[in-house]
């Protein structure tokens, strides 16, 4: 195939197709097991240091914050990660968890760009690879179809290509540029959503946003859940279960998991909270001081719970999602 350009990025995580079917076979097993573990469990036993992780979503809707939490209380170092996340991403980098990042955009809507990810960057050499939002999704999809690569356009042409570790070849069949895009293989991968049962069968409401092809491109996949239910609920309603068992290593009930973030038709965003994380990451000593309040004195996401106002701040947050 020829090769006509080459992004400058380094490619951070191999699209070893072969070794991904290979641990899916060995590894995912199809037997219905009870996987409900606690945040501390779930990455004590599947998060190692120097693993590529992913979170799913983007923005502050439907983030796995209580897993992310855990994983700066538990000390994780040499990080790889999906950068096409907010806090999720921005606690890891500021807890110095992380080495290097595939990155979309990294930002809070109207309250601008994340310090936190600048100040690692331009200072502490955190090591990025640029790619559009359409792209880092179109990698997991082709990890989940099982495919070293997929062709597209819609990066041709532009710095984003050009800081990006992907590859311009000229289609066999028409002759026409295409940009290739390897295949992103996740070592892990996590996952918020409305319901789950304890074998790891989920249910989402709202956007899902990338979860299904994430869900199929990880060789180990962590599920958070706002509630447990019973397993006969999926066998009730069997086309909703968009991220069946058999992809699942773990399943943490995490009420309120996406706080400060919200959560579609059942709380909204806790703006006070985003407002006192951005004030606090002003400065490395402001952002030291809310990762340890928050996450490294406090020993589990129900402590959290309570610190950040308990069952009063919860219906307030409820009430916002309902629009009272």
């Amino acid at each position: 195939m020829e090769i006509l350009e080459r992004g400058v990025g380094e490619l951070i995580q191999a699209p070893d197709i072969g070794s991904f079917r290979t641990w899916n076979r060995e590894h995912k097993s199809m037997v219905l097991e009870n996987k409900l573990v606690s945040e501390r469990e779930a990455v004590e036993r599947l998060v190692a240091d120097g693993d590529y992780v992913g979170f799913e979503l983007y923005g502050t809707c439907r983030a796995p914050l209580s897993v992310a939490r855990e994983i700066v209380r538990q000390g994780r170092t040499g990080l790889r990660l999906a950068g096409q996340g907010l806090q999720d991403v921005d606690f890891l980098v500021a807890a110095g968890c992380v080495e290097a990042m595939d990155i979309t955009y990294v930002g809070y809507e109207v309250h601008g760009l994340s310090r936190v990810l600048r100040r690692a960057a331009e200072k502490q050499g955190l090591k990025l690879v640029e790619w559009s939002n359409a792209a880092l999704a179109w990698r997991f999809k082709a990890a989940a179809m099982g495919v070293p690569f997929l062709p597209i356009k819609s990066m041709l042409g532009t710095d984003t290509f050009r800081y990006s570790a992907g590859l311009v070849t000229r289609c066999p069949f028409t002759g026409e540029k295409l940009m290739l895009l390897p295949a992103l293989i996740l070592d892990v991968g996590v996952v918020h959503v409305h319901k789950a049962d304890v074998y790891g069968n989920c249910f989402l409401e709202g956007i899902s946003g990338f979860s299904l092809e994430m869900a199929r491109a990880s060789r180990k996949l962590i599920i958070s859940a706002e509630e447990i239910i019973d397993n006969e609920e999926f066998r009730r309603w069997p086309d909703r279960n968009v991220i069946p068992y058999y992809h699942v290593d773990a399943v943490v009930h995490a009420p309120f998991g996406s706080h400060p973030g919200e959560m579609p038709n059942l709380y909204g965003r806790d703006e006070p909270g985003i407002l006192e994380w951005l004030k606090a990451i002003e400065t490395e000593e402001g952002t030291e001081a809310y990762l340890d309040r928050y996450m490294r004195n406090v020993p589990d996401h129900a402590a959290y719970l309570e610190l950040v106002g308990g069952e009063a701040k919860q219906r307030e947050l409820r009430d916002i999602a309902v629009g009272r």
